[in-house]
């Protein structure tokens, strides 16, 4: 019997009473949806990543659909992504109507594969969306360059479109929050930027997202902002707080739009994560450091989040057991679970999933995608863990590998 067995989850929230406390604030004050702490995040959320303009909404699921429905992407255009991702990046371009075109990763990489993206656009290319997976910021240097080479291909459909002469470039940094290249921390690199502060992410409103962008030349940020918050609320010309104030109960609705707005209760748990994240940042940084540190001895190989440009917001540890199938990596994720253990994996490239086997893509055309995946594990990493817990998790890591390589598993 194995008294020492822990109980690790992969992701639970780091929740303190810091947080508690401003949700009881709110609570309190008679305004639960979205009015002033929902603004006052949006501001400091701004202010943090260096954009100076930012909404938040429900989920960076809808921050991105929103995004592509203000830009005009409809049908008849491309949107441009990664296979190696979740489906909420690909999912975004199918609601609003445009074709999913997938560019795979690059060879032993998890960004995609740079040259091929350049290959791939056309003149329908009007959006490219990289992902920032594990919190590390891709080469955007890169895709401007190779967006700034094909802009005779662009051809702008509508003011904001016209605005950037070329391909707009969207990031999804759902797990980028914080991170940071050459100086300047996702949100202020990409034209567009959306975060999420689901329940796992680094810094959390339960559910909930936000998107944020640079000054547009010759578009008025404040315009923007406001079609964010129509857009996001069925089209409604005031937000329920404006609502509110004395003899101006009525409004228009300019368009059938969509309901998905964040509320001062969600918000108020992001101030509070936002007051402490430098310190959670930190903290995820020594994790990840000390799993390097135990690893590196092994032939297990680990995702770099640290270099001298880059400083990653540490949201996931991502490992490659080279050699393994997929049933073997398997195999040893069911024998740390049977050790108190959640692992997990990132991710199931798109066209292994049954939505886009259907919508016709094949596994076979993104071999380097399949690669990644096939001896992928992700260990737990989150600010909730011990140091004790840490050497559990390496120690046992270690000890089912050298199970498996004596055929024991």
């Amino acid at each position: 019997m194995e008294t020492s067995l822990r109980n690790i989850p992969f992701s639970p929230p780091d929740i303190t009473e810091k947080e508690i406390q401003k949700v009881l604030e709110v609570l309190e004050s008679g305004w639960i949806t979205t009015g002033p702490k929902t603004k006052e995040l949006e501001n400091l959320i701004g202010d943090y990543v260096g954009a100076g303009n930012a909404v938040c909404l429900n989920s960076a699921t809808a921050s991105m659909e929103m995004t592509l429905r203000l830009l005009g992407v409809g049908p008849g255009d491309e949107v441009i992504t990664t296979p190696y991702t979740y489906t909420a990046t690909a999912a975004v371009i199918h609601h609003v109507g445009a074709s999913i075109v997938l560019v795979d990763t690059a060879k032993d990489s998890y960004e995609m594969d740079y040259k091929q993206l350049e290959e791939k656009i056309s003149e329908k290319t009007k959006v490219i969306m990289p992902v920032d997976i594990a919190g590390k910021i891709c080469d955007y240097n890169k895709i401007f360059e190779i967006v700034e080479a094909k802009k005779n291909y662009f051809k702008p459909a509508n003011d904001i479109q016209e605005s950037f002469n070329r391909v707009i470039i969207l990031a999804d940094a759902a797990h980028a929050f914080g991170a940071e290249q050459n100086g300047q921390k996702a949100g202020s690199i990409a034209d567009f930027t959306c975060f999420s502060f689901h329940a796992v992410k680094n810094l959390t409103t339960a559910e909930g997202g936000a998107v944020v962008w640079k000054d547009i030349v010759g578009i008025d940020s404040e315009d923007l902002y406001k079609q964010f918050m129509m857009l996001s609320l069925h089209g409604q010309s005031k937000d329920a707080l404006e609502k509110t104030k004395f003899g101006s109960w009525e409004y228009d609705i300019a368009f059938p739009g969509y309901k998905c707005n964040m509320t001062d209760i969600m918000a108020s748990i992001g101030l509070a994560q936002l007051e402490r994240y430098d310190g959670l940042l930190k903290r995820r940084k020594e994790i990840i450091e000390f799993y390097n540190q135990a690893l590196a001895t092994t032939d297990v190989e680990f995702l770099e989040h640290y270099n001298d440009n880059s400083y990653s917001s540490g949201h996931l540890y991502l490992t490659r057991l080279p050699g393994l199938d997929e049933k073997s990596r398997n195999n040893i994720i069911d024998r740390m679970s049977e050790k108190g253990i959640s692992c997990n994996v990132h991710y199931k490239p798109l066209p292994l999933l049954t939505a886009y086997k259907n919508l016709g893509f094949n596994i076979k055309n993104y071999p380097n995608s399949y690669k990644q995946y096939q001896n992928e594990i992700t260990l737990p990493l989150h600010t909730m863990l011990e140091d004790e817990d840490l050497k559990y998790i390496v120690n046992t890591f270690k000890s089912v590998l050298i199970e498996y390589k004596r055929g024991l598993l």
